[in-house]
């Protein structure tokens, strides 16, 4: 025995003799755990007591952690006596031992181990744990979300289930990580809706975005932070205020533990500006704000912190028609504002910028009387008519029924073109509606009136054939106005109207009598039978001054003495 043995077995005292007499009624078998204490830390070899007649020897490289004299630790019993009389045990052993009785329960009770993930082998990775044991891992079961780079879970510490395990030959241990995080985000969530309360702070992550806010990770499940919710006053993009990955401290406003939502807040940590609006503002106000954002309908404008207010496309200007904001306003741009209205309820409130200055439409129709000529350019052309730029800002329309009185325009092209001075009348102001309507034709007298004040009813009158119809025949006549013989009054009798019609071209020249004129409906109605009906009395007449009749015979006596004759 050497000068150690002896040191250790007079050194143990009491200790080691009271172990050696528990032994002595409990054997120890070769292979067995045995608990020690440490009684000497060397260079290369760690001394334990077990209890035998000599102290177990451990390479100092089996441990992770050199060990502390009179520390506790577990070995193997390897040999209980050598040929040199020394007593053999493993600490690796021991840990070997220890760990796979951990699996085992790990395993029956779906309890987690630890490990660190090593490397990747085929189909998966190589989980270190500990021991000298190596598990494998399928690239499946290592998360509950899609992998985009296996490497990234390399060296990773983490927890796993024993999903596999089996002991005859060689070791061989499969885990699941997967299971343990969803079982873990299961755990956190109940844990969350058993205790959290409305106004509760939590800390959580920016996971992805919605058109309507952001979802905030928890710990493995999601919280809403509405757009609303993100600050006091209009946001108009969730992306504006936070982005992902980013760490947040938010509140807890609404909860719902039956299905197990929760809505979150960044601008509950202040105080709502509205609650203090009234004693800041009033209707009527002129306040300075920043333009945040332009929609089709009108600009918003922040006039103090959480605070904005919605400029009607309609307040931008008395005068210019603005289809859309951008036309004036950019975001970014300053400028002072009217309070018109707000609503402490919904939190609203409406601006206008055209309030600010005074309403030219007050005085146009005085300055504009209806009847009045001006002149004005061509700024734009409409299918309807043309726009006419009277003055700054200040435009009229120039309908297509009041572009000619004698053409249907069908294309204000025709008439006018852009750029074009043109004298006009004004027709109708309208302040109201900021309207005014403005006339080309009536520049000129209505060529209906002047033909109905020189052809009377019965007239005799010269035409051109315009066109020919199933109804009848068109004529135009001076004034290029068109007037139309029916059917029924283009021939007398003796031909029908077939041929007479065909008798007719375009271009030529016709006389028929007037039988109407209305310059209010533009109609007026020829007969070529009735202007024939009269040149032949006007020659019945004739002949009887000419035979000397009295000048009482009847047109019927005439007829038939010029017949007989």
């Amino acid at each position: 025995m050497s000068d150690r043995d002896d040191q250790g077995k007079s050194g143990a005292g009491d200790g080691s003799l009271q172990q050696q007499y528990v032994n002595s009624f409990q054997p120890v078998e070769e292979g067995q755990l045995l608990n020690g204490k440490v009684v000497e830390v060397g260079q290369e070899l760690v001394y334990i007591d077990v209890g035998l007649k000599s102290e177990g020897r451990v390479p100092v490289a089996e441990f992770n952690e050199m060990p502390a004299v009179g520390q506790s630790v577990d070995v193997v019993l390897l040999r209980k006596e050598s040929r040199s009389g020394e007593v053999i045990v493993s600490r690796r052993k021991a840990e070997e031992q220890i760990l796979w009785r951990a699996l085992k329960a790990a395993a029956e009770e779906r309890a987690p181990i630890q490990g660190i993930i090593r490397r990747k082998i085929k189909g998966g990775y190589e989980v270190d744990l500990g021991a000298g044991t190596r598990a494998f891992m399928p690239f499946s079961k290592v998360d509950i979300m899609r992998v985009r780079n296996e490497d990234d879970y390399l060296n990773l510490q983490t927890s796993f289930f024993v999903e596999q395990l089996v002991s005859k030959g060689r070791a061989n241990v499969v885990v699941n990580r997967r299971d343990w995080l969803e079982q873990e985000i299961k755990n956190r969530r109940e844990q969350f809706y058993t205790h959290a309360e409305i106004g509760d702070v939590v800390d959580g992550t920016v996971k992805s975005f919605t058109s309507f806010g952001a979802f905030v990770d928890l710990g493995g499940f999601d919280g809403l932070l509405h757009v609303n919710d993100m600050r006091w006053g209009h946001v108009a993009s969730p992306r504006d205020l936070v982005e992902i990955g980013q760490q947040l401290t938010v509140k807890i406003i609404r909860l719902d533990r039956e299905t197990q939502k929760v809505n979150l807040s960044l601008k509950h940590f202040t105080e709502d500006p509205w609650t203090t609006f009234e004693e800041r503002f009033q209707v009527g106000d002129t306040v300075r704000g920043t333009v945040t954002k332009l929609t089709d309908f009108g600009a918003f404008v922040a006039i103090a912190d959480g605070i904005e207010g919605l400029v009607h496309v309609s307040d931008l200007s008395w005068v210019k028609r603005v289809r859309h904001p951008k036309e004036i306003l950019a975001p970014g741009d300053e400028m002072e504002v009217k309070i018109l209205a707000y609503d402490m309820e919904h939190a609203k409130l409406s601006l206008g910028l055209k309030q600010l200055l005074a309403n030219p439409w007050d005085d146009v129709p005085e300055r504009y009387p209806v009847g009045r000529r001006i002149t004005a350019r061509v700024s734009n052309l409409v299918s309807f008519g043309a726009f006419l730029n009277i003055e700054d800002d200040l435009d009229g329309l120039l309908h297509v029924e009041d572009m000619s009185w004698t053409e249907r325009v069908a294309d204000p092209s025709t008439v006018v073109k852009v750029g074009d001075e043109i004298e006009v009348m004004v027709l109708h102001v309208d302040p109201r509606l900021r309207r005014i309507k403005l006339g080309l034709k009536q520049i000129t007298e209505d060529p209906w009136t002047t033909l109905a004040r020189a052809y009377k009813k019965g007239s005799q009158i010269n035409g051109t054939v315009s066109r020919k119809v199933d109804f009848g025949v068109f004529v135009t006549v001076e004034g290029d106005l068109e007037g139309l013989i029916s059917k029924n009054h283009l021939t007398s009798g003796d031909t029908s109207f077939e041929e007479a019609s065909n008798a007719l071209k375009i271009g030529d020249p016709i006389q028929a009598l007037v039988l109407e004129i209305n310059p209010q409906s533009q109609r007026l109605a020829l007969s070529v039978r009735e202007l024939r009906r009269r040149q032949v009395r006007a020659d019945l007449l004739r002949y009887a001054h000419a035979d000397g009749s009295d000048d009482t015979v009847s047109l019927g006596d005439l007829l038939r003495r010029k017949n007989s004759g």
